[in-house]
């Protein structure tokens, strides 16, 4: 299996803990019976560790669809590389490392670390369109 399939379905995992992790924090918050009701009621604004769980949830789940183009289509073109399985790798150990950043409110970091992932994706988009 190319790496950039692994890279992929461990992304697919760090999915599933941003999911979890924001979920408890609100529930820690909003209580077990909101959780398992229809949550039909407007409730209080979070708080801010689950707010911000919640954000670096969504900012991955928008960043996510342009890794699976990219790691799928380096795959399904034939043009996986050295390059871009580093690529791959960087996009995901800094989406592993922006999530504790986010959720303890480091400020500066988390943006680099945004940069960098971000910029591990324009390398995949481009070895496919390009390379």
């Amino acid at each position: 299996m190319p790496i950039e399939l692994t890279i992929l379905a461990l992304g697919a995992v760090l999915l599933i803990v941003h999911i979890q992790v924001a979920i408890r924090a609100k529930t820690k918050q909003y209580g077990v019976e909101w959780n398992t009701g229809p949550r039909d009621k407007d409730m209080p604004p979070l708080g801010e560790v689950p707010a911000r769980l919640e954000r670096a949830r969504d900012n991955f789940q928008e960043t996510l669809p342009v890794a699976i183009i990219g790691l799928m289509g380096v795959v399904v073109a034939g043009k996986t590389s050295e390059i871009t399985a580093i690529a791959g790798w960087v996009w995901l150990a800094a989406r592993v490392i922006y999530l504790p950043l986010y959720w303890t409110g480091v400020r500066l970091w988390r943006t680099v670390v945004f940069g960098v992932s971000a910029l591990a994706l324009v390398v995949l988009i481009g070895v496919l369109l390009l390379g």
